[in-house]
């Protein structure tokens, strides 16, 4: 069981194991917002309620500009696990301006590509084949792709962690 822990604000900052979560909540530091219905039974046999939601007693400041760090995980999540070039099931990650020519690990360089475009495609640009590009790669945005861990959703969270924006 997981909890999302919201700042004071209520935006959210991450996911945590619950048992992190109590350990806030009796610090004083959190409080339950959205209680699972299983509650937690200490070692003097009381029972506490599992959280699945937290809000910070405290604002935690946190930078202005949060970046989402570029990875394999996360370029197939922001394309749907669908190749940028047929449109099947993706499993690995292309590089549109090959590294060999230069291309960097950025998300407007990378795409979620099946393994037969891959091979295919090799050290070339898709211009070169004549091939279209169904999406056009952006860095992610919002709350629910900065938060790590919130792209397994629980339903209590729905109305604090907001929609990730796709491509």
């Amino acid at each position: 069981m997981r909890t999302l822990v919201l700042n004071a604000g209520y935006e959210p900052l991450a996911v945590v194991p619950f048992r992190r979560a109590i350990a806030l909540v009796l610090a004083g530091k959190a409080v339950v917002l959205v209680a699972d219905e299983v509650p937690v039974m200490t070692a003097g046999l009381s029972t506490l309620p599992r959280p699945a939601v937290v809000v910070l007693t405290r604002y935690v400041r946190i930078p202005h500009q949060r970046r989402v760090p570029v990875s394999r995980r996360g370029v197939l999540r922001r394309d749907g696990h669908r190749c940028a070039y047929c449109g099947r099931a993706a499993s690995t990650v292309d590089h549109v301006l090959p590294r060999s020519r230069g291309g960097r690990d950025t998300w407007e360089n990378l795409v979620a590509c099946c393994l037969p475009c891959n091979g295919r495609k090799g050290d070339r640009t898709p211009g070169e084949l004549g091939w279209a590009m169904s999406v056009r790669p952006r860095a992610p945005r919002g709350g629910a792709w900065v938060v790590r861990g919130s792209e397994h959703r629980v339903p209590a969270w729905d109305g604090y962690l907001p929609e990730p924006e796709v491509a």
